[in-house]
């Protein structure tokens, strides 16, 4: 596998951050290749001690144990259930392990002591969103004994408040390349969202536990047969010859749903749940993935370290309030299929080979009813996750009332542009409310984001607060911005707004905040125009020419 370009600037963060932190985090979307980069780390640390990698499934720890092998040359040992590590002079540097077995057992100490901490140079935290748990955190806390240890997380979902959470556990971010990245480079299928109304679909009562809707309420409502019928009908109607991974309440509307789809087509749906026995569940997968049946119905199993291409509908017959839990399900639908992308180094390029393969988006459908106090998450919050709140709202209110597949992308960009009209030509009140994010950074010379014509993105809760770095104020001064009051988040956004620019042939920031004095929009104009016009205005004695 070659090392993308993203890739190879995740491998950096981490050793930079690892070299002068004790702990880090890397962010990386569904599809991306978080675990190959988490491997290529691991490698590296090999050096200098053994390494740890701790996850909270199975399959996760089966998914990291080949690829580490694949990476590293070196078969890990598995610590997990009736699985235990090599002990003496046979042992591997790698260990995977799951986060229950370092803390079961040995008299309630934990089999984690079982291990030396001074014996590991690493300790990897797969799907580290989890990492705010206490038992995550007394794993670590053992570890760390050793003071020369560096701990590195790995997600793909961290929610709102994970951000916050997580700011906590690790000292900096290594990386973030987030899903709405992923789809503008061309890694990743842009997810296509249809919003299916039932009228009989109603929220408004349930319960809120831990933070999502409480499960038996929404399998008390989803379970009911007028409910399984308007899931599966719709179901049916817009998945045609698509293979399609539906997500379920519980195993008896998983079961139900599978029932229901199979007597409108014979064979064409199984279910699979986590009492599921594990070679029956790969035999499942297996021929799911050759396209021996269409719908494989799931209850909780394939949010995390399932991985199938051919996926292009994910149906979520599973409403949740949960950010980073929806961000599971999304992204298993997000891979392009292989070879679609191989050798193509253009962004551009790689976006249209996906639109012209045989999985050109991925169709999400999500059913909505009376929410009533609950936000219920949807595409749109999750590819949105730079944006503010009102535009993901504006969003999601025209993806819900449109009778066909929305480009969750197109309709950000979308909202995002009426919100910014909306404010130009309405009351001063509402305008002032809209551009507080924008006037946060005028300057009495230069706001640098109305001249780049940029809304400043949201900052993740680990950065919110940090200042620039040097090399940041550095690179910002050069380029003839202002960093007085701006976050370490919006230097950077500022900074890959204005490298991007040089590298498209448009005009320097230097040469837009000239033009813009002079009520030019300089966001189309290339460099070598901007010098004409400038000059045109130079010779004109500092007036625009006629």
């Amino acid at each position: 596998m070659k090392t993308r370009p993203y890739q190879l600037e995740a491998i950096e963060g981490i050793t930079s951050q690892l070299d002068s932190n004790a702990s880090t985090l890397l962010v990386m979307a569904t599809g991306t290749g978080k675990t190959f980069v988490f491997s290529k780390a691991a490698k590296m640390f090999m050096n200098f001690g053994r390494i740890m990698v701790l996850a909270h499934r199975g399959e996760l720890i089966d998914q990291a144990c080949k690829q580490l092998t694949h990476i590293t040359g070196c078969e890990p040992d598995i610590e997990m259930a009736d699985y235990h590590a090599v002990q003496g002079r046979n042992r591997s540097q790698i260990v995977c392990s799951t986060i229950q077995s370092q803390i079961a057992g040995m008299n309630s100490l934990g089999r984690m002591t079982k291990f030396r901490p001074n014996e590991f140079s690493l300790l990897i935290v797969d799907e580290s969103h989890h990492a705010a748990a206490d038992s995550y955190k007394r794993v670590i806390k053992y570890y760390q004994q050793n003071k020369e240890l560096k701990v590195l997380g790995v997600t793909a979902t961290p929610d709102r408040a994970d951000e916050l959470a997580l700011g906590q556990i690790f000292e900096t971010v290594a990386y973030d390349y987030g899903i709405l990245q992923a789809v503008n480079e061309g890694y990743l299928v842009e997810p296509h969202q249809q919003a299916v109304y039932v009228e009989d679909l109603d929220f408004s009562c349930m319960r809120t536990t831990a933070g999502d809707l409480n499960g038996r309420d929404l399998a008390a409502v989803m379970e009911t047969e007028t409910m399984l019928h308007e899931i599966v009908s719709p179901t049916i109607d817009l998945t045609t010859g698509k293979r399609t991974l539906i997500f379920s309440a519980s195993l008896n509307h998983a079961e139900r749903i599978t029932e229901i789809l199979n007597r409108h087509r014979n064979d064409s749906a199984k279910w699979v749940h986590g009492g599921t026995p594990k070679d029956e569940r790969a035999v499942m997968f297996r021929e799911y993935g050759e396209g021996r049946f269409q719908y494989l119905v799931n209850v909780g199993v394939a949010t995390e370290g399932f991985d199938d291409p051919g996926i292009a509908v994910v149906v979520m017959a599973r409403p949740t309030k949960s950010r980073s839990l929806y961000a599971q399900m999304l992204g298993r639908g997000t891979r392009t299929l292989p070879g679609t992308i191989d050798g193509i180094e253009d962004a551009t390029a790689r976006r249209s080979a996906i639109a012209l393969s045989l999985k050109p988006e991925l169709l999400v459908l999500d059913f909505v009813g009376n929410s009533g106090r609950h936000r219920l998450v949807t595409a749109a919050d999750i590819l949105g996750g730079d944006y503010n709140d009102d535009v993901v709202e504006r969003a999601k209110e025209t993806i819900e009332k449109s009778t066909e597949p929305r480009s969750v992308l197109d309709e950000l960009e979308a909202a995002q542009k009426e919100l910014e009209a909306e404010a130009v030509s309405s009351n001063e009140q509402l305008r002032r409310k809209r551009i507080i994010a924008r006037a946060k950074y005028s300057t009495a010379k230069v706001n640098p984001f109305n001249v780049l014509d940029l809304e400043p993105v949201r900052e993740k809760g680990w950065n919110t607060g940090k200042k620039p770095s040097p090399a940041q104020v550095k690179c910002l001064e050069r380029m003839g911005v202002d960093p007085a009051g701006l976050t370490h988040t919006h230097a950077s956004q500022l900074i890959g707004k204005v490298i991007k620019n040089r590298e498209d042939g448009l005009c320097t920031f230097k040469q837009a905040k000239v033009l813009s004095r002079f009520n030019y929009d300089p966001k189309t104009i290339t460099f070598a125009k901007a010098g004409e016009l400038i000059t045109a205005i130079k010779d004109a004695g500092w007036r625009r020419p006629k």
